[in-house]
């Protein structure tokens, strides 16, 4: 087992072969998320970094992303039965997508309006892996990167290879994916899947049917590379709306309502990279993203179309100092968004344009202590109509900046400390800015200051992770039920800019070899969110719970067969929008996850069981004037998944 990888990004060690060993004294692993081809080694980098690869997916057995990530690095999930929200460092159900970023082989997932990101369509049998950075990602990533980032990234395919996998299991859930790679010139090679994911879920009326279509032509030599891809997504979803408190003691599986929703997206990119000298590189790449949306809310038919185009280049230049090497990363982005929704009530449409520049410094001070700061700047203009709030076309500009300094220092081969502080910002959705109190024109930019320490511990056998950081948030963009209703509003409340807020945290993560063949470990994480100011003040943040936590072994049976088990906790928290605090806490609860899996020459198979004690849990809950409403958590799921290698 390769535990020194594992040691450093604290994740469970499910997919090495069993007995290699690697060199426990530094962890080369490579991260996209650094966004630089010199610097991006996690131990350079001075950040709360978790990797996940594609062998720990397979060894796990998991079909789900929120299966997956559910308290991995800290992340705590909302569903509405419709979808996960994925939260880092402390946000309500309702504010997670805005302000944790998404993004899907570099290209962001978060949309215009306040929906979450659609992740449906990627099928976890797909994933070659998952970066998740636990922090502030002001500099090189903008707008919405304020509680974390999550990198997904797809499978590229070894050269003249593929592979094929099937699953079946509880609700009705089949799935199935196939891919492809074929090296067709020294320097040319393509790579073409599909897969699809259906499940009728728990609930009544909440099917789901998703579908990925991905071909890639891709050009390298030495360090130029040149990559053409296009993709098609299709997510269909049938939503069964929110349950009383009683239906959800009663009849959870009910469907509340019977809507449904359906988006096909078409993304179309181009990169590439050319290495200008041996110490220089250029770096650009372009994307284009339509998606087409239908379906209906409370049994009121609608439609959107969301165009997204960006556009980014990169200069990266590795300069040699007295010390040992330094480098330095320029970019300039640029976006330009266009939206359509309409609705019986809603004629909504939106223009945006973003441009922003960045760079950021890695520096040596001395052989063991590394420097990192930078700097970005962000502009945005906004054109919105809308039928109610803004029968003319309205301009809205804002700009904002984020600035980040830190500090790495190597104390020994086997520990590094680490030092950070970042600013960072997120700017107004179009249906925040559309639905806003008489007499307030736009809202400003919601802003927040970072900071996090940490010090990691990696030896052979055994590894030990520590990370707190405080972050605190001003001008926070949110709904509240008690502001004025917008003019000719539809209900009541608005969107605001909201007194202050803090999250201080605690990360704890460790894993030891108990045997041979058994490892075990374990990551604790306590969050304590509330408001700094205001009427609410000193009130806790609903929505997140002060203590998660996670459990995990992983056992080598023998060569062919394998055992994980996992225990998540998740603890009390208030239901969203309960700002005030006005009702009793929900109670905490734990998940059992158990997974077997067989490997044998190019076959493999895993057996996942999801919930193993069958924990009734509230997935989402809200709170109003009118009482609570719940949306159910899965029960017991099983999953059976079989994939063959060629």
């Amino acid at each position: 087992m390769n535990l020194s990888k594992l040691a450093v990004v604290m994740v469970p060690l499910l997919g090495c072969a069993p007995h290699s060993y690697a060199d426990p004294r530094s962890d080369e692993t490579l991260v996209v998320l650094a966004k630089s081809n010199f610097n991006n080694s996690i131990e350079d980098i001075p950040t709360n970094i978790t990797v996940i690869s594609a062998e720990e997916i397979a060894a796990s057995g998991v079909k789900t992303l929120d299966s997956l990530l559910r308290s991995r690095a800290g992340i705590q999930i909302s569903d509405t039965n419709s979808g996960p929200s994925f939260s880092l460092r402390g946000f309500s159900g309702e504010q997670a997508s805005k302000n944790t970023l998404i993004i899907l082989d570099g290209r962001r997932l978060n949309r215009q309006d306040i929906s979450s990101p659609q992740v449906s369509s990627i099928l976890v049998s797909q994933i070659e892996r998952v970066e998740i950075m636990a922090g502030s990602g002001g500099v090189l990533y903008g707008d919405q990167a304020v509680g974390g980032v999550i990198n997904i990234i797809t499978k590229k395919g070894d050269a003249n290879s593929g592979s094929a996998s099937f699953s079946v299991g509880s609700f009705d859930s089949v799935a199935g994916s196939v891919d492809f790679n074929r090296k067709l010139s020294e320097e040319w090679q393509l790579f073409l899947s599909a897969s699809q994911d259906n499940s009728d879920n728990y609930r009544a009326h909440n099917k789901r049917e998703s579908g990925l279509l991905l071909g890639r032509l891709s050009y390298e030599r030495g360090a130029e590379h040149f990559s053409i891809e296009a993709s098609y997504h299709d997510n269909n979803r049938e939503i069964p709306g929110s349950l009383t408190e009683e239906q959800y003691n009663t009849e959870p599986t009910l469907a509340a309502r019977k809507d449904y929703s359906h988006d096909k997206t078409k993304v179309f990119r181009l990169g590439y990279q050319y290495p200008l000298t041996e110490t220089w590189i250029i770096d650009a790449d372009m994307t284009f993203d339509d998606t087409a949306g239908s379906g209906t809310s409370y049994s009121s038919p609608f439609s959107k179309n969301m165009i997204q185009r960006f556009g980014a280049l990169t200069l990266e230049h590795q300069f040699v100092t007295s010390e040992r090497e330094a480098n330095l990363l320029i970019g300039l982005e640029g976006a330009n968004n266009d939206f359509l929704y309409q609705d019986a009530w809603t004629d909504r449409a939106q223009d945006q344009q973003i441009v922003s520049v960045y760079g950021q410094v890695s520096y040596p001070l001395y052989s063991h202590l590394s420097l990192i700061t930078g700097a970005r700047y962000s502009a945005v203009e906004d054109e919105l109509s809308d039928k109610a709030s803004y029968p003319s076309a309205q301009k809205l500009s804002e700009s904002q900046d984020a600035y980040e300094l830190g500090f790495n220092y190597k104390l020994s081969d086997t520990q590094r400390l680490y030092v950070r502080g970042e600013t960072n910002f997120r700017f107004a959705k179009i249906d925040e800015q559309a639905y806003t109190s008489p007499g307030v024109l736009g809202l400003k930019p919601q802003t927040g200051k970072s900071f996090e320490a940490g010090w990691q511990w990696v030896e052979l056998d055994h590894s030990l992770k520590v990370d707190v950081y405080r972050l605190t948030l001003k001008d926070e963009i949110v709904f509240d039920n008690s502001a004025p209703k917008p003019t000719n509003g539809l209900f009541d409340g608005a969107n605001v800019n909201a007194d202050q807020s803090k999250r201080y945290g605690v990360s704890l993560s460790g894993d030891t070899r108990v045997t041979q063949d058994i490892v075990i470990g374990a990551e604790y994480h306590w969050i304590d969110a509330e408001f700094i100011a205001g009427e609410n003040k000193g009130k806790t943040l609903p929505w997140v719970a002060k203590n998660t936590a996670r459990l995990y072994s992983d056992y080598y049976l023998n060569e062919s067969w394998r055992l994980f088990l996992e225990g998540v906790y998740t603890g009390k928290r208030f239901r969203n929008t309960d700002s005030a605090n006005k009702q009793e806490k929900l109670s905490a609860y734990w998940l059992g996850n158990v997974a077997l899996s067989y490997l044998k020459s190019n076959w493999s198979a895993s057996l996942r069981v999801d919930n193993l004690f069958d924990k009734k849990y509230p997935a989402s809950a809200y709170y109003s004037n009118f009482g609570s409403s719940y949306y159910l958590g899965d029960s017991r799921k099983l999953q059976l998944t079989v994939t063959y290698d060629f």
